[in-house]
């Protein structure tokens, strides 16, 4: 099969032609249609992220077909259409599993990064963390949902009962998790690169009541700051922006580091909380919400062996919204 792959060096990826994988006991082969290209593929190649498999094959929001089932898998059928995650595997037997935080298990494994991924046209998934995507999607729209639209979903249900957001970084989770918020009544500010102009249009499109530079100041204080940047300086500014009992939330698993500020922008019962990976309950619970709202997903497609373009055009700010790579040569 033909692949992107990442040799732990260089953030080139490499095209290679590698053996089909064989699925084990309790795994899927999927032939893969579409995979998105998430900003954790990006900090992997860039050497942000420690220890990754290497070599790697990167990617994982999966879109595909059951093409093979491994010994013991009765959950999908043959040709059925399936999404791969972030999360690829929990122990079950930590103390987070226990108590249903999987997302913080102690002995996890995530696809693309500790277990090879989607930029391939196939690849093996642990069938019990595989998940059934909303059929109003086509495979390239349903791509960002597996991880842009999850982590987006568990970041905004980290803000609680907020009723206004901001939203720092309007890129692939923004444009997504902006459509739920507006769904649930809620009123969205959008922060994004100074001078930004079309990360700014989109949403307003999407339904932001605001859009503006991290430079600026929205019209009102928020309720609640969700960062999806990875940009540490933008913690304090979002600490500025929040009301007395407001909390930041800091999406993205990499931040640059996050300087120093006065307390008087933590005072007041503020909190800052970051969000780690996430359960399957995440992965079922948000893909019934988008069965039930046309969410428009905003997406640029490549080629898969323009891999290292899509990566590109993510490192240098030229998308708005998501990268998908689809599996043509």
């Amino acid at each position: 099969m033909h692949a992107m792959v990442f040799d732990g060096h260089s953030p080139l990826l490499c095209e290679r032609e590698l053996p089909e994988p064989v699925p084990e006991a309790g795994q899927l082969l999927i032939d893969v249609h579409a995979c998105g290209v998430c900003r954790t593929d990006l900090h992997i190649v860039d050497g942000e992220l420690r220890d990754p498999k290497t070599p790697l094959v990167p990617g994982h929001e999966i879109v595909g077909t059951v093409a093979r089932l491994g010994e013991g898998v009765t959950d999908f059928m043959l040709g059925e259409r399936v999404g791969v995650p972030w999360l690829g595997h929990a122990c079950g037997g930590c103390r987070y599993c226990r108590s249903g935080r999987e997302n913080l298990c102690d002995a996890p494994a995530f696809t693309g990064y500790t277990l090879d991924g989607g930029y391939a046209q196939r690849a093996v998934a642990d069938s019990r963390y595989c998940l059934r995507l909303p059929a109003r999607y086509s495979d390239v729209q349903a791509a960002p949902l597996l991880c842009a639209g999850l982590i987006g979903y568990r970041t905004l249900a980290m803000a609680g009962d907020a009723g206004r957001i901001g939203i720092y970084g309007f890129g692939a989770a923004a444009h997504i998790v902006a459509q739920v918020a507006r769904h649930q009544a809620r009123t969205v500010y959008a922060y994004t690169r100074p001078g930004d102009t079309a990360a700014q249009q989109l949403a307003r499109r999407l339904g932001a009541h605001w859009a503006g530079g991290s430079d600026e100041r929205a019209p009102e204080r928020l309720d609640a700051a969700l960062i999806f940047a990875p940009v540490g300086a933008l913690v304090p500014v979002a600490l500025d922006a929040v009301v007395k009992g407001g909390i930041v939330v800091c999406g993205g698993i990499h931040m640059s580091e996050i300087p120093a500020f006065s307390y008087d922008l933590l005072w007041g019962e503020r909190r800052i909380v970051s969000v780690a990976n996430l359960t399957r309950e995440d992965g079922h619970a948000f893909m019934r919400i988008a069965a039930e709202i046309p969410l428009e997903i905003e997406t640029t497609v490549y080629s898969l062996t323009q891999a290292n373009r899509a990566l590109a055009d993510l490192r240098e700010g030229r998308l708005a919204g998501a990268a998908v790579l689809t599996m043509t040569q």
